[in-house]
């Protein structure tokens, strides 16, 4: 009769062990700073919203498109962050030029703007530019070395 109790026995021994670990490392290769998926897309959707949030529609109307376009460009990558995190890490580098185009974009596309609408975008900017130090930092270390 066949031996069919449950039995565990030594997985070390299977010809496929290699393969698995090495498999299991590529999964789990990007997922390095998986935290920042979600700050990044909030972040995102204020810089997107923040001109209703912040009453300024009226007096900052290429602003209001500038901020909608830039939420939208942030939160798409916080999606591709989230999806594909080792195609897109790459592109952390990409916010943080966004960043810092967020925090001198009131004096080149505002209109005179106030201290609140400044202070909004260099918040929004500063930000950006320190989720994309840390998502560029975690690409750059889980990334072999040739």
């Amino acid at each position: 009769m066949a031996n069919v109790s449950n039995t565990r026995g030594d997985i070390t021994s299977h010809p496929d062990v290699p393969e698995m670990r090495d498999r299991y490392a590529r999964m789990l290769g990007g997922r390095d700073v998986a935290l920042v998926d979600g700050p990044v897309f909030l972040l995102g959707l204020y810089c997107a919203a923040s001109p209703w949030i912040l009453h300024y529609t009226t007096s900052q109307s290429a602003l209001v498109t500038h901020n909608l376009i830039m939420g939208i460009a942030i939160g798409v990558l916080a999606l591709g962050f989230a999806t594909t995190p080792g195609r897109m890490y790459g592109l952390s580098w990409a916010m943080c030029a966004m960043g810092a185009w967020m925090i001198i974009s009131p004096w080149i596309v505002g209109d005179s703007p106030d201290a609140g609408v400044v202070l909004n975008n260099i918040i929004i900017g500063a930000l950006a530019m320190m989720l994309g130090f840390v998502c560029a930092a975690a690409s750059a270390k889980s990334t072999p070395q040739a």
